[in-house]
């Protein structure tokens, strides 16, 4: 979706006029602080002191205050709460929105308002205390329910049906009732989002995720089951075809799957690098999709909206996030996709190029028009800075701990640790200084080391590079003094295919994440620095002057090519996701650096995930790969 296209939608919500039903509810935070605990007097048990509590909306709450993000023309709330501190709380927040509460019956008796209290200690979350889970509605309170429905169906574009605590809908005969609104206003976008009433509401739009799908198509599925993507497009057909209206399948990271009367789309999900709180997200997408539909945003657009809204709420950690038109437009204009995630997960998926160790990622790919090749460094060609992985996580690791190294008890250090891992394997490929903005943010976010002895970026990456240039320094001097060659650290068969390429007029580049000065050095040490005519390229400590995007960009934009004219090579998610947002020939270099031939399990996953058309192991196949790249305008892999 273009710029644009987000802009256009946002303009269109605010003119939407929305209602929701459901099951309202406040979350409350409670962080326990241990040193102010004490030992009651009273009854000899430990106290648990709470140094900071806030409450925040829940529930069908939290799909309110999402639609308020993005400020609506009028929202109106249908729900039930109780005459308590948690009530009058959650109606003041509502209020303070601007929301409309007519239709927010209190129940006087015998209904506590649905609140999740949540004590974290060190970070970490407790189990939950739960309020309002033995509430049992009046027929009054469902009549005033009703009426409230009735009104919304008659004066909104869109209404939200949600569903989420268990036994929240006690009587049957309300939806029964609802049912028969929802057949008299056929023509109204209503949009159900039900936990544990999903198979009992008719004439809807459907939100589900997969597993709940799975289960209203009569699958009995655990939790932690996988499912298939064949199969959950069969589900999401199925449900359609009960109401003929949109089904929306959300998969987390896997995206959105949408069918409509157009037929079946899908979304990809959203690579992103930082700590990611998924709880949330899928009232983000409810309140997206129901603003889109009632808005005249066709399905498959209002999905891939919805996606965007999701990816900013996932970033939110310790409160319910919400999306605002900015931050929505923000993601989309350069959003990082995942690919392919079940061939990444699966190598037995894996289907290969006339019995070559060529992995076709894709059915059919545009070859045969390359005029011009840019080439990762590290991984791709050199293997000098083999092991920088391993240089980089201590280095994180002690900047996050500080002068807790040492001492920092096991479950904190792994998941320092953890953490580190996780983020070096979602950022192979982008510039050192943006890692270390990274490692800046990690280090706050752990609390560990005080402010006054945070360094900055610049500061980190000092460390960083003395540690790692001690071994590419002493690797490089082993060359001059002649007890290694070329071969000792270069990728298996990286030269001739180099020297193919230039040989067939196709213009080389060479860009990398690590500084300029370095890779010229490098390069001209390994012999092959001549080889790249278009320049080599790398940072320059100012992240707005270079980036494999601008290298990338600019190519394209100098020599006036289509997408299919550039193939990029790398080892790395970075320069895949770029080449894919500009329809280039994205080719991923799963190499084990150590043996600088052969498969590296845990690159071909991240390369797959970035996009990448094929994988290769290395180079050693150069004849077949240079076959493939300039053969036939279309390459198909084989079916199964």
């Amino acid at each position: 979706m273009k710029e644009e296209r987000i802009k256009e939608i946002l303009a269109r919500i605010k003119n939407v006029k929305i209602a929701v039903y459901g099951d309202f509810c406040l979350d409350a935070y409670w962080l326990l602080d241990p040193r102010g605990s004490e030992v009651s007097v009273e009854t000899g048990l430990q106290a648990r002191a709470v140094g900071k509590h806030y409450y925040s909306l829940g529930g069908a709450s939290s799909i309110v205050a999402n639609l308020a993000a993005v400020e609506p023309a009028a929202i109106q709330v249908i729900g039930v709460i109780g005459d308590d501190i948690f009530g009058r709380d959650l109606t003041r927040q509502l209020q303070e929105l601007g929301v409309d509460t007519t239709y927010l019956v209190v129940q006087k008796e015998n209904f506590d308002t649905v609140t999740f209290g949540k004590p974290y200690l060190e970070g970490s979350e407790q189990p939950r205390i739960d309020f309002g889970f033995f509430n049992k509605r009046t027929e009054a309170t469902d009549q005033a329910l009703l009426d409230g429905i009735a009104a919304a169906l008659q004066n909104t574009d869109a209404l939200i049906v949600n569903q989420q605590v268990p036994g929240s809908i006690p009587n049957e005969s309300f939806i029964d009732q609802a049912n028969a609104l929802f057949g008299e206003f056929n023509d109204k976008i209503v949009l159900l989002d039900s936990r544990h009433y999903g198979d009992k509401f008719k004439n809807i739009c459907r939100k589900t995720n997969d597993l709940e799908a799975a289960r209203l198509n009569g699958v009995d599925v655990k939790l932690d089951d996988v499912l298939q993507l064949t199969d959950l497009r069969k589900y999401a057909q199925r449900l359609y075809q009960q109401f003929s209206k949109p089904v929306f399948l959300t998969r987390g990271p896997r995206g959105i799957i949408t069918v409509d009367s157009d037929g079946v789309h899908e979304v990809a999900g959203i690579q992103l690098l930082k700590k990611l709180d998924p709880v949330g997200a899928g009232d983000t997408v409810t309140s997206a999709l129901a603003l889109c539909l009632g808005a005249g945003v066709r399905p498959a657009e209002a999905a891939e909206f919805a996606n965007f809204a999701a990816a900013v709420t996932v970033q939110k950690l310790f409160q319910t996030g919400t999306a605002s038109g900015p931050e929505i437009l923000e993601v989309g204009k350069d959003a990082d996709y995942i690919y392919e995630p079940e061939l990444a997960s699966d190598q037995r998926k894996a289907r290969y190029f006339d019995n070559s160790e060529i992995e076709l990622c894709y059915e059919s790919i545009p070859f045969g028009r390359i005029k011009h090749a840019v080439f990762d460094n590290d991984g791709t060609i050199s293997t000098l800075r083999q092991g920088w992985e391993q240089i980089m996580a201590p280095v994180m690791i002690k900047a996050i701990l500080g002068d807790k190294y040492e001492t920092a008890d096991e479950t904190l250090y792994h998941k320092v640790r953890n953490r580190v891992a996780d983020y070096i394997d979602k950022s192979t490929g982008i510039q050192t200084i943006v890692q270390m903005e990274a490692l800046v943010e990690m280090v706050t976010e752990f609390g560990v080391v005080g402010a006054d002895k945070i360094l900055d970026k610049f500061g980190y990456k000092e460390i960083y590079n003395d540690a790692l240039m001690g071994l590419v320094g002493g690797r490089i001097e082993k060359f001059k003094r002649g007890e290694l060659d070329i071969s000792d650290y270069i990728i298996k068969g990286a030269l001739v295919l180099l020297k193919t390429l230039r040989q067939r007029g196709i213009k080389l580049y060479l860009a990398s994440g690590t500084d300029r000065a370095d890779v010229v050095a490098e390069s001209e040490a390994m012999g092959y620095a001549e080889l790249f005519d278009g320049g080599i390229y790398g940072a320059v400590g100012d992240i707005t002057k270079y980036s494999k995007k601008m290298v990338i960009e600019r190519i394209m934009t100098e020599n006036n090519l289509q997408g299919p004219e550039l193939a990029v090579f790398g080892d790395g998610p970075v320069e895949m996701r770029e080449c894919r947002k500009r329809d280039g020939i994205a080719i991923g270099v799963a190499s084990d650096e150590i043996r600088r031939h052969g498969l590296n399990i845990e690159k071909r996953t991240r390369l797959v995930k970035a996009g990448a058309h094929l994988v290769v192991p290395d180079f050693s196949q150069h004849d077949k790969l240079i076959k493939l790249l300039f053969g036939s305008r279309q390459v198909r892999a084989p079916r199964e």
